[in-house]
């Protein structure tokens, strides 16, 4: 106790526990790392992928994803021009075999498609790139057409005469209407042409039937008179001569009559004929016409 009652001792004794005590965890610490080290060795000694092996093999299955995408897309290509070119050949099928003409113009005024029956009808082998002033050659059909590129404005209906580059006069209906993209906007106007020249020549034969039908009213009228005045004069008359010349006036009436009446027969039969003719003339000509190779 008087050993350690002195500072000196008790200072060594303290360093020595301190020493000791450093000595005993130095061991602990390395037998720790001598264990740690053994289980790295054990673990390193298992095969593992090279440094250089690592990459190769992730360059390999990214180019195989790689090729795999770019064969998708390109079955999906192939399959999106198909349907376009499905699309177009329904859409060309069906303008060409279309009995009334089709012209679309764009936006600069000028014709971008047209269809078959639009070149008969108007009489031009190929409209593309022409303006509504060449084609129509008229200012109410061309403002038409100008004031739905410009206005975007609703469906115009006309009806009109037209006159062909050869000279053939004809009646047509116009209808132009705007045609839109998904978005709204305007990409140009569509103009459907009906030939109304059979039904204007039907419209102006029973105008004129339906004027010499009155004409003939009327001449039937005044003989079937004169025939009713005749007669009652000679109902009326005793005097024989008289009646001979009444009874003639009434033959010479009817016969004058009969004849006004057969005429009008034989002209209507002839008429009748001569516009079944045309018909199927026309009928022929369009057949014609639609066997003809495209240009």
């Amino acid at each position: 106790m008087k050993l350690l009652a002195n500072p000196v001792v008790l200072r060594a004794a303290v360093v020595l526990f301190c020493a000791s005590f450093a000595f005993v965890l130095g061991l602990v610490f390395v037998r720790f790392l001598r264990r740690n080290i053994r289980e790295e060795a054990e673990i390193s000694s298992e095969p593992t992928p090279s440094l250089e092996a690592l990459p190769l093999h992730l360059y390999n299955t990214v180019i195989q994803q790689l090729k795999q995408q770019k064969h998708e897309l390109q079955v999906q290509n192939q399959t999106e021009q198909r349907r376009a070119r499905t699309t177009e050949n329904f859409s060309q099928a069906v303008l060409s075999n279309l009995s009334c003409g089709v012209l679309v113009f764009g936006l600069n005024g000028l014709v971008k498609q047209s269809n078959p029956a639009a070149k008969e009808i108007l009489g031009f082998a190929s409209p593309s790139g022409m303006s509504a002033e060449d084609i129509f050659r008229d200012v109410a059909l061309t403002e038409e057409v100008h004031s739905v590129l410009r206005e975007g404005s609703n469906r115009r209906q006309l009806e009109t005469g037209y006159t062909t580059p050869a000279g053939n006069e004809r009646h047509i209906s116009l209808t132009v209407s705007p045609v839109p993209s998904v978005d709204g906007s305007l990409l140009g106007a569509a103009c459907l042409i009906n030939d109304l020249s059979d039904i204007e020549n039907i419209r102006r034969q029973q105008r004129l039937q339906g004027e010499v039908s009155a004409e003939m009213a009327l001449e039937l009228r005044t003989s079937l008179t004169t025939i009713s005045g005749y007669a009652q004069q000679l109902a009326g008359s005793r005097d024989p001569d008289l009646a001979r010349q009444l009874a003639a006036d009434i033959a010479a009436e009817a016969a004058r009559l009969d004849r006004t009446i057969g005429g009008f027969l034989t002209e209507k039969r002839l008429r009748q004929t001569a516009a079944a003719l045309a018909k199927s003339a026309h009928c022929d000509n369009r057949i014609e016409a639609g066997n003809l190779p495209a240009h």
